[in-house]
């Protein structure tokens, strides 16, 4: 694990966890079941709203680029209010297959743009690989804005 990105939680943080199959029906689950969560915790809708389109992303890439027939994903919402952030993680099980920041793809090209949404709306984001296998996908929202934080890659 990589020391840099593991979060220090305060005695006020709450987490939020549930395993979902790797399906669209999983990913469409995760994002409503995110956007339930956040609209009973105290962050800003601009928060609840980036946060559900990030949730809906990842759990797009784990459903599609992560699967493995018969295992499922990990949902993690980790809300710590007394460090500003709103973290999210999703765990899959294919960890030969990190995420990989490409180029903004040509316009007619239906897909490849999930990862530069991702970046756009996270203040920080990385990924880990969760042994014995598999990978975590992570993002951290600043519960406040003009926080200062810059939107980055950390690994």
């Amino acid at each position: 694990m990589n020391q840099g990105t593991t979060p220090q939680l305060s005695a006020t943080a709450q987490t939020f966890t549930q395993r979902l199959s790797s399906t669209r029906r999983g990913a469409r689950l995760a994002r409503l079941l995110a956007a339930e969560r956040l609209r009973t915790r105290p962050v800003s809708l601009d928060v609840a709203e980036r946060a559900e389109l990030i949730v809906a992303e990842l759990a797009s890439n784990a459903a599609l680029h992560g699967r493995v027939p018969g295992r499922d994903f990990r949902l993690t919402l980790t809300l710590d209010e007394a460090a500003g952030i709103l973290r999210i993680e999703v765990t899959d099980t294919r960890g030969e297959k990190l995420p990989v920041l490409q180029p903004t793809p040509p316009p007619d090209r239906e897909s490849g743009r999930g990862l530069l949404l991702v970046v756009a709306l996270a203040d920080r984001w990385g990924s880990e690989p969760n042994e014995p296998v598999g990978k975590t996908v992570w993002t951290e929202v600043a519960l406040r804005t003009g926080s200062g934080s810059s939107r980055r890659r950390l690994t």
